[in-house]
């Protein structure tokens, strides 16, 4: 092992720290709720609107929501929780919720359902 030069582990390599520091700041200021959405995994809520939203197969007088246009939830969302569109409990349900949250709901419910 004598003609092989040493390695520096990682750690000690000059910028890894900057390096780790970068990507750990990247990975906090991304929007958890947006990932998850865009992954097609539930974002934090999702099961909140699913117990009166159900597919459209079912009548009921509460509209559904799986396969609207991702634009249209969200709107819709951003009004109740602004108060601009009145509703019986979606106007407390939206305001609980941050508008990234909302607009990863608005995404992940765009799909068709399950």
């Amino acid at each position: 092992m004598e003609g092989r030069p040493h390695r520096r582990p990682f750690a000690a390599r000059p910028g890894a720290a900057a390096a780790r520091l970068l990507a750990a700041a990247l990975w906090c200021c991304t929007p958890v709720a947006a990932l998850a959405a865009e992954a097609g995994e539930a974002p934090p809520g999702a099961s909140a609107c699913t117990g009166c939203h159900v597919p459209a197969m079912r009548a009921t007088s509460i509209p559904p929501i799986h396969g609207q246009p991702a634009a249209e939830l969200a709107a819709a969302l951003r009004g109740f929780r602004s108060g601009e569109r009145h509703a019986t409990v979606m106007d407390r349900i939206a305001k609980g919720f941050t508008v990234e949250e909302l607009d990863a709901l608005a995404a992940f419910f765009a799909r068709p359902a399950p």
